[in-house]
């Protein structure tokens, strides 16, 4: 697979990726470049509904098709028949009932791709169609058909501090805001080969996020134990929480096992767009009790997320999205009520973010309201109640590390804003439209927005997060060399570069191996959570020292032969969360802001985003160039969400499983995005660093809704934004029909969940 050596420099230096050059001058293998002798093909066979009962799956004429080695259905599978991250709720195979378009039915091997798929459409499933259900609030009816035993709601985090009904508040804002599916849209699809082992077990080399955990779901339903089950890592093509999941992985073992030859499954996009999850869709009510003089004393939160057919990781996106809904401010009294759902949607898990995004555009915009209804600026109506180091979050933790938050919005607005345009005579590419030369300049608007978020770095809720690595250093002829070997994922982000620069500086050597990461090494955890450079950083970081100590016992002579170290790296411990959803429930957070400016065509409904400036908290610079990196491609992923990326599902089906028509932003998309980073170490962390890769996702998309409604007036209360929310056509996602929330002073009973349908006051027109 991919080792990768180079020399990148030393911590706080700027640093090319090691793996840049097999990467430029395609050397480096993919899980879509992977191959064998006697390779067979594999495929799956996926329902075309939302909802149905298999009545029958006949394979007969597939089993006799050309070069088809194998045809599997779930009568097949040897082992546990379901699978999943958090809950194993999601068949292997489906027997007697598909919950949503693209669930795999059946699997295929033969000798060639064309000949896998000739034969997937010789396979013959009888369906009896069942009524979809789609809508997340409809979900929530007892009357509703429940989708799996225990019903549709698959988790609800209620969060409550201080006492919000005797709150005394002079001013009442609130606001309903509502998210679509956003997809991590990888540019490498899902891949993985399959190769029989003569133990009986099977070696796996695939493109994925967490081997360790991978594996603990193949192995059950394989029927094999654990160490029978080998998974090395495949190369990458990007990832934003899509491969946390399972997707080709059993599928591939199961028809390698049965074939007894090697099994290669690459899904194109349209089935990557089926095969893995996305971004669950929100809806959020929030209401923000203020005073006279801007200090906040009440925010009342109803969250529910839509989590598709199967839990993923559902469960632990609601807990971050709860946890982070009142927003990064001190608020005494605090009432959060949050539930995900399942539907016949197609299932949603983990993506950049974690949930945060979604709260982030709510309380953002709520904020933006609040302060225009107190004649304040939105930024010195933040930095009346932005948090701090010892402030108390609605969950009762207490911020114990750095928390460097109106620093970081004073350095936001410290970045000289772009200079004015003429609105005649641009370049086309300058114009909202861009080369379309949809306009030249006669309604052109600029607005300037503002945001501030913040993100959990690490697991939380009370898990024994850990990352094992061994550094081993031995001698060469142009000096010692040093290896680094653990079972960490670097799916683009530059991991291997950062973990190359702590051996470097703690080792003083020049040359630097990342070897293939692999289950033969001890579980590094997920590439998610913003907890890379911490917590495999801090491995290596420890074994670096420990490999230190052994060179200085031998008195610095390496004759003798290599030094290996292994070390484990744990964060300090967390709480689950009580009843009352309080305890110590994260490991520590990182802060953001960001300033949006845009150019509104106010005639068409095009957008141009000229300007995004950033200050992020990161704790402590391990590799500048590559911070830089990740807060500009986590800001274009934001634009994204913001003004173009939805996954169009009606009753059920995907209705854009293309690039074609599911848009994301490209280089003309993406603006000058000037970073300034904010260094406070954290406690308790390798070097005292934060994890930087989620936050700007977090809170570019509020930050350029935020400068829409300044250029515009709209309430813009929904993502992504559409031209004909720009031009006031499409109806608001605030008008609904029911009973309106209260906007005078005073506290008010809040409805279950009913209220998410609830009528709501108009939202900031504009703000200077």
């Amino acid at each position: 697979m991919n080792a990768v050596t180079g020399r990148p420099g030393r911590v706080g230096e700027s640093a090319r990726r090691i793996d840049g050059a097999p990467k430029t001058t395609g050397e480096y293998v993919y899980g879509g470049d992977l191959s064998a002798p006697w390779m067979l093909w594999g495929g799956t066979l996926r329902s075309p509904h939302a909802a149905a009962r298999i009545r029958s799956i006949d394979t007969s004429e597939a089993v006799g098709a050309p070069g088809v080695h194998a045809v599997l259905t779930a009568a097949d599978v040897p082992g546990r028949p379901t699978f999943g991250l958090e809950i194993a709720d999601q068949p292997v195979l489906a027997s007697d009932e598909v919950r949503y378009e693209g669930e795999a039915v059946a699997l295929v091997a033969a000798d060639r791709p064309e000949r896998a798929r000739a034969a997937l459409r010789l396979i013959r499933v009888e369906y009896e169609l069942l009524e979809p259900l789609v809508d997340m609030e409809l979900a929530l009816d007892p009357a509703a058909r429940p989708l799996h035993a225990f019903g549709n709601v698959l988790r609800h985090v209620h969060i409550a501090r201080g006492d919000l009904d005797a709150a005394a508040a002079d001013v009442w804002v609130s606001g309903f805001y509502e998210t679509g599916m956003q997809d991590q849209a990888p540019l490498g699809p899902e891949g993985g080969l399959a190769v029989p082992a003569s133990d009986g077990g099977v070696d796996l080399y695939v493109a994925t996020q967490w081997l360790h955990v991978d594996r603990q779901q193949i192995a059950p339903c394989l029927g094999l134990p654990e160490e029978l089950v080998r998974v090395t890592l495949a190369g990458v093509g990007g990832a934003f929480g899509s491969r946390e999941d399972v997707s080709v992985q059993i599928h591939a073992c199961l028809l390698a096992l049965r074939t007894g030859r090697p099994v290669k499954m690459s899904y194109g996009r349209e089935e990557s767009f089926h095969g893995h999850v996305h971004r669950h869709p929100s809806r959020t009510w929030i209401r923000y009790g203020a005073t006279r003089d801007g200090k906040l004393v009440a925010a009342d939160v109803r969250l529910l997320l839509d989590g598709g057919a199967y839990a993923s990781s559902s469960p632990a996106v609601l807990a971050n999205a709860s946890t982070f809904a009142a927003g990064p401010y001190e608020v005494p009294n605090v009432r959060i009520e949050g539930t995900v759902v399942y539907t016949n949607n197609p299932p949603c898990g983990a993506m950049r973010g974690f949930g945060a995004p979604q709260v982030c555009f709510a309380y953002e915009a709520a904020m933006d309201e609040l302060a225009e209804a107190l004649r304040l600026s939105p930024l010195e109506l933040r930095l009346r109640n932005v948090v701090g180091h010892g402030s108390a979050l609605p969950t009762g933790q207490v911020l114990t590390g750095s928390a460097p938050v109106r620093e970081v919005i004073e350095r936001c607005r410290a970045i000289p804003l772009p200079p004015r345009e003429p609105p005649l005579g641009r370049d086309p590419l300058d114009y909202p439209g861009g080369a379309g030369r949809a306009n030249r300049g006669e309604h052109i608007r600029r607005g300037v927005g503002f945001a501030v978020g913040f993100k959990n770095v690490a697991y939380s809720e009370g898990f024994d997060d850990a990352a094992e690595a061994t550094v081993i250093l031995s001698d060469a002829p142009n000096g010692p060399i040093a290896a680094v070997r653990t079972a960490a994922v670097d799916y683009g982000q530059g991991l291997y570069t950062v973990l190359a620069q702590i051996v470097r500086t703690e080792l003083g050597v020049e040359d630097v191996i990342v070897h293939p990461a692999t289950t033969e090494s001890g579980s590094a955890g997920s590439t998610s959570a913003s907890r890379q450079t911490t917590m495999t950083g801090g491995a290596v970081l420890e074994a670096c020292r420990a490999v230190r100590a052994e060179l200085a016992a031998r008195g610095g002579d390496l004759t003798g032969g290599p030094i290996s170290c292994t070390r484990e790296f744990h964060h300090r411990p967390t709480d689950q969360l009580d009843a009352e959803g309080q305890g110590d429930i994260h490991v520590s957070f990182a802060f953001t802001a960001q300033r949006a400016v845009v150019d509104v065509d106010t005639e068409l409904g095009l957008v141009r985003v000229v300007q995004i400036a950033a200050a992020q908290d990161i704790g402590h610079t391990i590799n500048p160039l590559g911070a830089e990196g990740q807060v500009e491609g986590g800001t274009a992923m934001g634009i994204g969400y913001a003004l173009m990326e939805e996954i169009q599902v009606e009753a059920g089906l995907i209705r854009n499983p293309s690039f074609t028509d599911y848009l994301v932003p490209t280089a003309l998309d993406v603006p000058p995005i000037v970073v300034d980073f904010v260094e406070e170490p954290e406690p308790g962390a390798p070097y005292g660093v934060k994890g930087i890769g989620e936050l700007s996702t977090v809170v570019a998309a509020p930050a350029i809704v935020a400068a829409l409604r300044h250029a515009t007036g709209r309430t813009l209360t929904r993502l992504p934004v559409r031209p004909d929310d720009l031009l006031g056509l499409r109806p608001d996602s605030t008008a609904h029909p029911r009973a309106p929330v209260p906007d005078v002073p005073g506290q008010q009973p809040v409805p279950e969940y009913a209220g998410l349908e609830l009528g709501q006051q108009e939202l900031m027109k504009g703000h200077e």
